[in-house]
């Protein structure tokens, strides 16, 4: 099992999940965040003193996956993010331990679903 993070640009949100669900990945957890990478935000000129870079709003996506999805994942994730551009994002893939599904009490692989 794996615990995919990725952060994306907000406008490529819609293409990303429609990628995503191609691949029969459905369970995925979205939350807006403020980060900077690179780019390190935005500059800004204010009363002649350049201002010191401000947070940019990204996507971070978070997917549990059983091994045979990550590869897809990854893909449709690579796929629907990238524009060529600075500030396309990252994807994090960490080994996932344990998962338990609240409901049933079941654990494991079939509890990611």
């Amino acid at each position: 099992m794996k615990y995919i993070i990725a952060v994306i640009q907000p406008d490529r949100l819609d293409d990303v999940l429609r990628l995503l669900t191609e691949r029969e990945i459905h369970l995925v957890t979205v939350v807006n965040v403020l980060g900077r990478g690179r780019q390190k935000g935005i500059s800004e000129v204010y009363r002649s003193h350049k201002e010191a870079g401000s947070l940019l709003k990204k996507v971070k996506l978070e997917i549990a996956v059983n091994e045979a999805f990550v590869k897809p994942a990854i893909e449709a994730i690579t796929e629907g993010a990238r524009t060529g551009q600075i500030g396309d994002g990252k994807i994090f893939v960490l080994d996932l331990p344990e998962c338990i599904r609240i409901r049933t009490g079941e654990s494991g692989g079939i509890a990611i679903g």
